[in-house]
């Protein structure tokens, strides 16, 4: 199965059960810049208690690897960072989830989400301006040059809100980071 078809396969189960959910990480990135290899996919949810039953049921055991209910209520009820997985046995593609926080920042990218039609599904993509903030983040943390070939590709290719953009980038203490990337491209 191919990774447009396993991404409908986790879109059209999170769209049936009601939760806001959007793509962010390599897919999104993918969305507004250049395409590179991947096998996961990263989501960032809102996902409320009464959501939990209907998120097991939507990804049975049979084809996918779910946590259990009770691992998910623990990462729902984290401050920060609530986090699991979803990986589907045929294909090995997994879907690191990320739930949302309720910062105003994450309430703007999912007011200003934007989807995208492949096939009869539709896929939530973050802003690209929250895809180079969260790929800048993680390029902190961890250093790995694909978030920055990733950021170079999105400003190459998508038009973005810069002012919006810096400043949000600037109260992250991000400032440094971004202008080596912008400057060394």
């Amino acid at each position: 199965m191919a990774l447009p078809n396993v991404a409908r396969l986790i879109a059209d189960r999170l769209n049936a059960i009601g939760v806001e959910w959007m793509a962010t990480g390599s897919i999104a990135a993918m969305t507004y810049g250049e395409y590179r290899v991947t096998n996961d996919v990263d989501i960032m949810l809102t996902l409320a208690k009464t959501h939990i039953s209907k998120l097991t049921a939507a990804f049975p055991l049979e084809e996918f690897y779910c946590p259990p209910s009770d691992v998910i209520a623990v990462e729902t009820a984290r401050i920060r960072r609530g986090h699991f997985n979803l990986i589907h046995h045929e294909t090995g593609f997994k879907a690191d989830i990320y739930l949302a926080g309720d910062d105003q920042w994450t309430a703007w990218s999912f007011r200003n989400r934007r989807p995208v039609q492949l096939q009869d599904s539709t896929i939530w993509i973050a802003p690209p301006e929250f895809v180079i903030i969260g790929k800048l983040e993680f390029y902190r943390e961890g250093g790995s040059e694909k978030h920055v070939r990733d950021i170079r590709g999105i400003v190459a290719l998508t038009e973005i809100d810069r002012e919006l953009l810096e400043r949000e980038i600037a109260a992250r203490g991000l400032s440094e980071t971004w202008g080596r990337i912008i400057t060394s491209s």
